[in-house]
């Protein structure tokens, strides 16, 4: 990772672009679980972020049939220099959506899930009243299955959405960061760093019991004193849990990768959130919003109890 100041430089030729070491590197989806996830995905016409923002834990988490699924379409209106999601105008809300997730959660027996989506800065709640029906729909098929949810910032409509989303009750309610502050403007430029650290504040201070969940990517060019802000403000604003992963240039046309951060510092940046009094840290190469999300949903709930026993 840097330690001087550099500013996300523009997309590279692919002979300008740093070869992926080693550890950042997976095999290609083969596995029959892969197969028949993709194929229940189509069935029910359903997005997944897996699959639109080329995550690379596709084949290890489709194998064992776990998916984020994306709602209100498979286009976004913003055009984020990180993402792979395409960009234009959406088509309309499919009514259908939140029973066919429903449904997907009960052919697959999920004891969790997680719903994403695109930004939809052209609908006048921004989306939030799409992410309440399949919460309903969910918990009306599959009362037993825990719902995360990974929203956008609902820009200049987050306290509206931001209630109706909360009297869902969502078991977590995410919203990434993405980067620090001073890379908004080239990274991130629709959005805004304190909106999104409010946004995730309103969802605490409505609701302490919801679990508040943020992430960030490394290897945009941040330096490492940055980061330790970012953990501040997410503590300032009581995010229970912090994710931390590298950045992969999806093509050419997007961010370049400025450095790939070794296991080791993500180790280090780990230790020092934990110290920092996060409920859970998820930090390494591979770690995405919401990789192997169920389990630590179970180390959430855990550690939150421990941390209230050991205050009686």
């Amino acid at each position: 990772m840097n330690d001087v100041t550099t500013l996300a430089n523009p997309p590279q030729p692919a002979s300008a672009r740093l070869r992926k070491p080693d550890w950042i590197r997976v095999k290609a989806p083969t596995s029959a679980g892969f197969a028949e996830t993709k194929r229940l995905m189509r069935e029910k016409s359903l997005t997944t972020v897996c699959e639109e923002a080329a995550c690379p834990n596709i084949g290890e988490c489709w194998t064992k049939k776990h998916a984020t699924v994306m709602i209100l379409g498979d286009t976004c209106t913003r055009a984020c220099a990180f993402c792979n999601v395409k960009t234009g105008m959406p088509r309309a809300v499919d009514a259908a959506e939140p029973q066919h997730v429903a449904e997907v959660a009960v052919q697959m027996g999920l004891k969790h899930i997680v719903i994403t989506s695109v930004d939809r800065d052209d609908l006048p709640d921004g989306g939030a009243r799409q992410f309440v029906r399949v919460i309903e729909a969910i918990r009306a098929a599959a009362p037993a299955t825990t719902i995360e949810i990974l929203t956008p910032d609902f820009r200049n409509k987050a306290d509206a959405a931001i209630d109706m989303i909360v009297a869902a009750r969502p078991d977590v309610y995410n919203h990434n960061l993405e980067t620090v502050p001073r890379l908004y403007p080239t990274i991130r430029p629709g959005a805004r760093y304190y909106a999104s650290l409010r946004l995730l504040e309103g969802v605490k201070k409505r609701d302490p019991s919801i679990f508040t969940k943020s992430g960030i990517m490394l290897g945009l060019g941040e330096q490492r004193l940055e980061v330790h802000q970012v953990m501040d403000d997410m503590r300032s604003a009581d995010i229970d849990f912090l994710t931390m992963g590298q950045y992969l240039q999806p093509t050419p046309r997007h961010a370049r990768v400025e450095d790939f951060v070794t296991p080791q510092a993500f180790d280090s940046f780990a230790a020092i959130a934990r110290a920092k009094g996060f409920l859970l840290v998820a930090s390494s190469p591979l770690t995405r919003s919401s990789y192997h999300a169920g389990d630590d949903f179970e180390r959430l709930r855990a550690n939150r109890e421990a941390k209230l026993a050991a205050a009686r």
